[in-house]
């Protein structure tokens, strides 16, 4: 493959251009920043709000407050990183060429891409119209995420739905840790005796790696929620209170039923951005195109990619991009010295899912669903350490490491495996 020269018609150039302002390009930007000094760099986004989206489920039940995830994206800008507030909406990367909506043609020599995913509320029908108000609320919005709240304590029995769409969407996680802490608060107030709780998925598992499957069934069975698999969401109505969901059966035959309900969180549809969708990097479903290990674009030599937005099948996590994060970086300046690429992902994810207030289970997993613990206890176990991590320690390592470039990376050990339990 051949790298081309940054044609002359570019109205601004860089080294390096970073599609993104979220968790994996400000990681990225800030990291290189500190290792090479002297690089030109630059960050596309149009937000102005950045936020720690993996506080959102303790938004929703109460125990953060939606403050302390939010901080403005101007002043997360590493120092001497250009920041381009406009949204990208083509790519000619034979031209070496990323143009803005503006009409702007930015240059760049390497292109990271980290733009994230985008949530597709309009893929339900009648959503739209009705989210944050009739009982029918969402973590995955930045908005509404508070009515979640409002929903759990406002609740007096009845019936409570929770849903999760077909895979990949960020956190798989976290569809089924709200109704856990719901249902624990309601435990708590005493009205989980008298509160159906469902839990519809539209896959048949209740989490992506076997090995964490049984601390989650346990959960499930000791607040007595209704797993129903193969479940849809396709539309809501608010004011009727009913939820219609396409089932699948299993000769594969599909029909739709519909759910009264009192309350009803939804995990919308989640797909790639659609300006990435329609580029030339996306792969047939979508997402960029990457290689697993390199994370290198498959054809484009100067591209590469992090975070949700590539095609590669490890969880969509903040855990992700922070162990992509020195990969990019690592490859990336090897790429522009013209020394081989070395750095390798392993597919490292995490998941704190919270099964109670006070208690977490930490799965923690490579590709192909290997289960890989970062400590030397059995993470499979419910934990009031993992919970102080996932309230306290990993927003500080967020806001104070990752995203000032001075993240390391956490050692995990899958031999420990063998002796858990």
């Amino acid at each position: 493959m051949t790298v081309t020269a940054i044609p002359a018609q570019a109205d601004k150039q860089f080294t390096i251009l970073i599609v993104g302002g979220g968790t994996a390009g400000i990681a990225v930007a800030a990291r290189l920043r500190r290792e090479r000094p002297s690089l030109s760099i630059a960050i596309i986004d149009p937000s102005t709000t950045h936020a720690y989206q993996p506080g959102w489920t303790l938004v929703g039940a109460g125990a953060m407050t939606l403050r302390e995830t939010l901080r403005q994206e101007g002043g997360l800008i590493p120092e001497n990183v250009t920041w381009l507030r406009a949204a990208a909406t083509s790519f000619q990367p034979d031209e070496h060429i990323v143009t803005l909506e503006d009409g702007q043609r930015i240059g760049y020599r390497r292109l990271i891409l980290c733009p994230g995913l985008q949530l597709d509320w309009d893929k339900i029908e009648g959503l739209a119209e009705t989210l944050g108000e009739n009982g029918v609320c969402s973590n995955y919005s930045m908005q509404h995420v508070e009515y979640t709240w409002t929903c759990i304590q406002s609740l007096n029995g009845g019936t409570a739905l929770f849903t999760q769409p077909p895979m990949p969407i960020k956190c798989a996680g976290a569809p089924q840790k709200i109704v856990y802490l719901a249902s624990d608060f309601w435990r708590k107030e005493g009205v989980l005796n008298r509160t159906e709780v469902d839990f519809l998925l539209a896959g048949d598992a209740l989490f992506g790696v076997a090995y964490y499957r049984p601390s989650l069934q346990y959960a499930v069975d000791y607040y007595g929620i209704n797993l129903r698999y193969k479940h849809n969401l396709v539309a809501v109505d608010g004011k009727a209170k009913t939820a219609t969901f396409e089932v699948t059966a299993p000769d594969g035959s599909k029909t739709r039923e519909a759910r009264s309900f009192d309350m009803l969180h939804v995990t919308p549809p989640q797909s790639a951005p659609d300006f990435i969708k329609k580029s030339p990097f996306a792969n047939e479903a979508g997402w960029v195109d990457v290689d697993p290990s390199t994370l290198r674009h498959t054809k484009y030599d100067t591209v590469f990619g992090l975070g949700d937005v590539i095609g590669t099948s490890n969880a969509k996590t903040m855990a992700a991009a922070r162990a992509q994060t020195p990969v990019i970086v690592t490859n990336v300046l090897a790429s522009l010295e013209g020394r081989p690429i070395t750095a390798s992902y392993d597919g490292y994810g995490a998941c704190p899912l919270t099964v109670a207030y006070g208690k977490v289970v930490l799965a923690e997993f490579l590709y192909g669903g290997k289960p890989a613990p970062s400590f030397p206890y059995d993470q499979r176990k419910p934990s009031s350490f993992a919970w102080m991590l996932k309230t306290k320690v990993f927003p500080h390592v967020y806001w104070d490491m990752m995203l000032k470039g001075r993240d390391i990376a956490v050692p995990h050990h899958p031999e420990w495996i063998k002796d858990a339990g």
